[in-house]
């Protein structure tokens, strides 16, 4: 895998995180790692990573034997096979360049009430109305999908991101059968989060319930109503007493990074994954979670058009920057590939032949019968290590 494959996350995560450091010095407030549901980003990442290697190699191992016989030692081969040194170096480089991104766009969103003053939620608020002809977007939504079971699950769909970034993020690393198709991912997600900071500080506003919670009155206690609790509680804190508190300013609007990362993965997904139902589960989700955005009062119109927009121009320099191109590049899948499906596409710079080489032994042996390679192949090439199509990860 060429440099230029990663050279670019890396340079971002290098660049961003200075200019958190530095904005951060500048006013006088401490770099902050906040905490998710799982615990601190720094432990909960490579936690996600782990269960999914897990996932990538027990499963395989169980399939190829046909059970658990010799399970130990077909887990270290597999293991040796498919994680070479490089392979594990890179996972570990993406992840790291995400973390340090991901923390920088945390501290400097804390910042913005304290470096940008002049919110411009009147603004956006009648915008709304007028492409609404002189309605609130989400009182329209409430009367068409009604206040009930559409709550909740616009509201589960909702804070679902807050599990689905950390664990696309895992199965772009770890299940990628070519690690530069993941990086494009990982790239990807990075330049969203540059591009949302820098929307929050061109056009800062707080979000529909934030300015005027009066309007969802109607709606029941859900997931979504404790989070926006929790966040405007802290908001409250830090502009009290930013030093007193261990809390994270986390409220802004424009532009939605809801909307444009689950576009970026949705695309991404769209151009490489041979799957149909995991391409259109991920266009349903983005529809449903772009709804909740403005059926809960999280976002204004043109915040979820500038989300769209900053997820494209996210996917297409991420394709520029890691070697790829802009378009469906699916393969055909292999027995043995899973339900996902990850394939290098032919612009990847190149592939993970250490990962297609069989199990030897009695794993190999299994492989063949499973996987159905002709039986007039020779045991020899077998177990001499010929390039299998089951390579890829469950």
């Amino acid at each position: 895998m060429t440099r230029r494959a990663y050279g670019f996350a890396v340079g971002l995560a290098v660049a961003f995180g200075l200019v958190a450091w530095v904005a951060s010095y500048r006013v006088g407030h401490p770099l902050r790692d906040p905490d998710g549901l799982a615990g601190p980003s720094y432990i909960r990442l490579p936690l996600i990573v782990l269960l999914f290697f897990l996932a990538d190699v027990i499963p395989r191992v169980i399939i190829r034997n046909r059970g658990f016989a010799n399970f130990a030692s077909s887990v270290k081969e597999y293991t040796r096979q498919r994680w070479t040194r490089s392979r594990v170096a890179l996972v570990l480089v993406g992840l790291s360049s995400f973390y340090v991104v991901y923390v920088a766009y945390r501290n400097l969103k804390g910042l913005l009430p304290f470096v940008r003053d002049g919110l411009k939620d009147p603004l956006l608020e009648r915008l709304d109305r007028a492409l609404m002809f002189g309605h609130y977007p989400a009182n329209v939504l409430h009367e068409v999908l009604g206040t009930g079971v559409s709550a909740y699950v616009l509201s589960f769909v909702y804070t679902s991101f807050l599990l689905f970034v950390p664990v696309s993020l895992g199965a772009a690393l770890v299940w990628s059968k070519n690690v530069s198709t993941g990086f494009w991912y990982v790239t990807a997600l990075c330049i969203n989060w540059v591009l949302g900071t820098a929307s929050y500080y061109w056009l800062p506003s707080k979000g529909p319930w934030f300015a005027n919670a009066s309007l969802f009155n109607e709606l029941p206690y859900t997931g979504v109503t404790a989070l926006q609790n929790a966040l405007d509680n802290s908001r409250y804190k830090v502009l009290i007493d930013p030093f007193g508190t261990e809390s994270v300013q986390s409220v802004a609007a424009f532009a939605s990074l809801h909307v444009s990362i689950i576009f970026t993965a949705a695309l991404i997904c769209h151009y490489v994954i041979p799957s149909r139902w995991v391409r259109w589960t991920l266009w349903l989700y983005f529809v449903l979670t772009t709804i909740a955005t403005i059926y809960f009062g999280w976002h204004y119109l043109l915040d979820d058009v500038a989300g769209l927009a900053i997820g494209w121009i996210a996917v297409w320099i991420g394709a520029k920057t890691t070697g790829h191109v802009m378009g469906v590049q699916r393969h055909p899948p292999a027995a043995g590939d899973g339900v996902i499906g990850v394939f290098p596409p032919s612009s990847s710079p190149t592939q993970d032949h250490d990962a297609d080489r069989p199990l030897s032994g009695s794993g190999a042996q299994s492989a063949k019968d499973v996987v159905g390679w002709r039986r007039d192949k020779p045991e020899s090439a077998v177990s001499g290590g010929e390039t299998s199509r089951d390579s890829s990860p469950p």
